[in-house]
């Protein structure tokens, strides 16, 4: 799979958790994840304001629905499809929610979106 850009039809990007993103899941399912305060404001913070070096990003519940769904494998269509079968009219808009939901992801850097590979299965041939 390539790396893909917004541009087009979000629905047909397959999104991946970024290598460099870090979570974990908790007893119930819900969805931390840990963000690491890099560069000289965030030590100075860390040292005066006593920040923390690692923030906690506590997901919604959608999110936690969401976030294992992103597997690599799925589009971003096909996870609306188990939102709206999970969470019905509560969902609504749908698909508008769920691609400004990956593009923020992906902006923080916690999520990668990918083209969908089309070209042909081996042992297929291709439809003219």
């Amino acid at each position: 799979m390539k790396k893909a850009t917004v541009s087009g039809n979000c629905l047909d990007l397959i999104p991946v958790h970024s290598e460099s993103c870090q979570y974990r899941r908790g007893d119930k399912g819900e969805v931390t994840i840990l963000v690491e305060n890099k560069g000289v404001f965030h030590w100075i913070a860390q040292k005066v304001f006593h920040r923390p070096r690692i923030s906690q990003i506590h997901l919604d519940e959608m999110g936690n629905f969401i976030w294992p769904l992103i597997d690599g494998e799925r589009t971003v269509y096909d996870i609306a499809m188990l939102v709206r079968e999970e969470f019905g009219e509560k969902a609504e808009p749908l698909f508008e929610r769920l691609v400004q939901y990956v593009k923020v992801l992906e902006s923080y850097g916690f999520l990668d979106l990918a083209a969908p590979d089309v070209s042909t299965p081996e042992g297929k041939e291709e439809i003219r």
